[in-house]
């Protein structure tokens, strides 16, 4: 399937992506990700009571108050780095983080930055989604930290991470930190990095999910050194991992275990670095995507690089090394790349600096493709997370089709999901293509399917029914809802990091009645997509309730939704933040069509679309953004779409409402607020703006009402 994003190199033109738009709604960024989490444990408190306790007794001249003995930490949270941040040196005797201090659980924006810039040591476990505000935002991180995502569930959007000069004993691990991108692909203004270090040292980056932001996923610079990055998932980047930024040829770094895919630059570039140990690395360049690799290993300047039993995927210019620098390589292996590949010069011996062992390379790519990015172990019944809030681990699933998983379908996990189950259920399903249709029923609340993969792109739930399809058994045809490809009809669902597909051909079917083709149908309370891509053609994401007078709330984030016509319908109350809605052309090749085509009943909300992208490859002047759906022409419905604070592309017509079925748009409800870019337009009889009284109360915190969105 295909992810719309801006593109590599300039020999393609791109296609603007702005996930990343200003976060001009402070309070409802705070509220649907901020102080409405800070739920926190014992622990928490009393390591909060310590750091006031010896601030009050420092103020007054005193001996700091004696404090009970910090808990042990899980055995996750005593892990201590290999490699280079292993080496004693510069006063610090290897690298374990927080280890000796408490544990605490944070949820909130505020809280994380509470406990990263404490003067004491902690453990600071990040149980769930935390949205950076103001975008960009790099969290200062003060010494002896260790920062760890609870599961799979640790996630911090739009930001990052800042370590400072002097800065030690700092480790970051099992967290995904994403989507700060502010839709250019080289850009040079916005300096929004995962983890930026300047100057520090004894740092280990550890099992992480990188990617999608506006500048450097790792930026290690002005001597930062006594580094450690190993088993992440580093993706869908431009300037992925840079090393240098000084004239000293001081920095010592260990890179092994990465997986490095859709990136295109610094992967890594290292510049007057000491020594570069890199290991057990893969560099994977797809053919036929949107980013395009134009170096992998960079040895700069004065650099002295070893690299050993790495892989190298379709990725141009593989090695390369300046006339200065020196790189010795071993047991690499190279498909399918093109381009330098250099080595020279003398290195040194990684083993006179710390004991390591090499992987076959020919396990590398399964190796990382299994075990990269963060770990559903870390964190588990036995963490800090579960301790402070009293919640039950959630219970995993696996499902794989070469049957390495428990099942071998994704239908068969959700069957297995005991009715009426009281806890976080997490289906987790390998990278593959799974043709199947999946339903979750109303007595299976709190499903979570997570795609395992290093992309949404690379595990992919797509079945091709239309509304006019003949059912298998003669029954009749799909209609309209039984034609999805997922249907969820249970309370709690949540998505994340996969592709929901509905590949109905129209072409081929032109004379069939019925085009309707669904990828995606919910019809429950408290929805939430985040990361995903659901893609189709006409009314691709149907966004229902189990009944017109049944509440339907639904949150999708940091997501792509691909259609053509009406491919965002339905009666739910939905809120698409931060989102890239994705214009296709039809089947005939012209460029029309509907965004939303909303049903809401009288008295409730609709559809917010806010700091979101509209854009496609479609001819200017094509697509309404909506149109009312009076469903079955029911006049009493009400039908909503506000498109605020978004970025709107040429596609969008100037009178970007109209009629459906006999009904004026003019008598429902459809606004807009403070939208951007070339297809947005003054207000106007045809093209009505809310005022900022109105616009105050619709954000998301007005949509969603005593619901928070998290993630689990």
């Amino acid at each position: 399937m295909t992810e719309v994003r801006g593109r590599a190199r300039h020999r393609r033109r791109g296609k603007a992506l702005v996930i990343g738009v200003p976060a001009v709604l402070t309070a409802a960024g705070v509220l649907a990700y901020g102080t409405a989490f800070g739920v926190f444990g014992a622990d928490a408190r009393a390591g909060a009571a310590a750091v006031e306790a010896k601030a009050g007794a420092a103020k007054a001249g005193a001996a700091p108050a004696s404090t009970a003995p910090a808990a042990e930490a899980p055995v996750w949270a005593r892990a201590v780095a290999d490699g280079f941040a292993s080496v004693d040196a510069l006063g610090q005797q290897g690298t374990y983080g927080g280890r000796d201090g408490r544990t605490v659980t944070v949820r909130t924006l505020a809280d994380l930055e509470k406990y990263a810039t404490a003067p004491e040591p902690y453990v600071i476990v990040v149980a769930g989604t935390i949205t950076v505000n103001p975008t960009g935002k790099e969290i200062k991180v003060a010494s002896d930290k260790t920062i760890v995502g609870s599961g799979t569930s640790g996630h911090i959007v739009g930001g990052g991470f800042f370590l400072g000069q002097g800065v030690h004993n700092v480790i970051i691990r099992n967290l995904t930190i994403r989507d700060a991108y502010q839709g250019i692909w080289n850009d040079k203004e916005h300096d929004f990095d995962a983890v930026q270090m300047d100057g520090a040292h004894h740092v280990w980056i550890d099992h992480n999910d990188l990617r999608h932001m506006a500048d450097g996923l790792i930026d290690s610079r002005k001597d930062t050194t006594y580094v450690t990055v190993s088993w992440n998932r580093l993706g869908t980047n431009n300037k992925t991992f840079g090393i240098g930024w000084t004239e000293n040829v001081t920095a010592d770094l260990t890179i092994h275990h990465n997986w490095f895919r859709e990136t295109e630059q610094r992967n890594p570039s290292t510049d007057n670095v000491a020594h570069a140990h890199l290991y057990n690395n893969l560099l994977q360049d797809d053919p036929g995507t949107n980013i395009t690799s134009s170096y992998g290993n960079y040895a700069r300047g004065k650099t002295r690089m070893v690299l050993e039993n790495s892989v190298f995927q379709g990725v141009n210019n593989p090695v390369v090394k300046d006339g200065t620098a020196a790189l010795v390589q071993r047991g690499n292996v190279f498909s399918g790349t093109t381009g330098r590949n250099e080595s020279g010069g003398t290195a040194f011996d990684p083993r006179t600096f710390y004991p390591y062992t090499l992987d076959p390379t020919a396990k590398v790519p399964a190796l990382l493709r299994s075990g990269a990015g963060p770990r559903p172990t870390i964190g588990t019944a036995s963490s800090a997370s579960t301790a402070s809030t009293g919640a039950a681990a959630p219970t995993v699933l696996t499902v794989a089709k070469d049957g390495s998983g428990r099942f071998t379908s994704v239908q068969k996990a959700v069957d297995a999901v005991p009715a009426g189950n009281s806890s976080r259920v997490v289906i987790r399903v390998a990278p593959g293509v799974y043709r199947e249709t999946v339903k979750v029923p109303s007595n299976k609340p709190q499903v979570t399917i997570e795609g395992t993969g290093g992309s949404r792109k690379d595990t992919v739930l797509v079945e091709g029914h239309a509304s006019g399809t003949t059912r298998p058994d003669g029954s009749g045809t799909y209609g309209t809802s039984g034609s999805a490809t997922v249907a969820v009809e249970a309370d709690d669902f949540q998505a994340r990091n996969l592709t929901i597909s509905n590949d109905f051909d129209e072409a081929a079917n032109r004379d069939l009645n019925g085009h309707q083709a669904v990828a995606l149908r919910t019809a429950a309370d408290r929805i939430v997509l985040d990361g995903v891509i659901v893609t189709g053609d006409q009314d691709t994401l149907l966004l229902d309730t189990a009944a017109k007078e049944r509440p339907g709330r639904v949150y999708v984030t940091h997501s792509y939704v691909i259609g053509n016509v009406d491919f965002v319908f339905g009666r739910a109350t939905a809120v698409i933040d931060r989102s890239v809605l994705t214009l296709k052309k039809r089947w005939d090749g012209t460029s029309a069509g509907y965004v939303t085509a909303p049903s809401t009943p009288a008295g409730r909300k609709g559809f917010l679309i806010t700091r979101s992208t509209v854009n496609g490859d479609v001819a200017a002047g094509g697509f309404f953004l909506g149109r009312p759906w009076h469903a079955g022409g029911d006049a009493t419905l009400s039908p909503q779409t506000t498109v605020r604070d978004s970025v709107l592309s040429a596609a969008v017509k100037p009178t970007p409402w109209t009629d459906m079925s006999g009904f004026s748009w003019k008598a429902d409800r459809f606004a807009e607020y403070r939208n951007t870019g070339p297809g947005s337009g003054p207000a106007h009889p045809d093209r009505p703006h809310l005022t900022p009284t109105e616009a105050a109360t619709q954000d998301t915190l007005h949509w969603l009402g005593d619901w928070t969105p998290r993630t689990s």
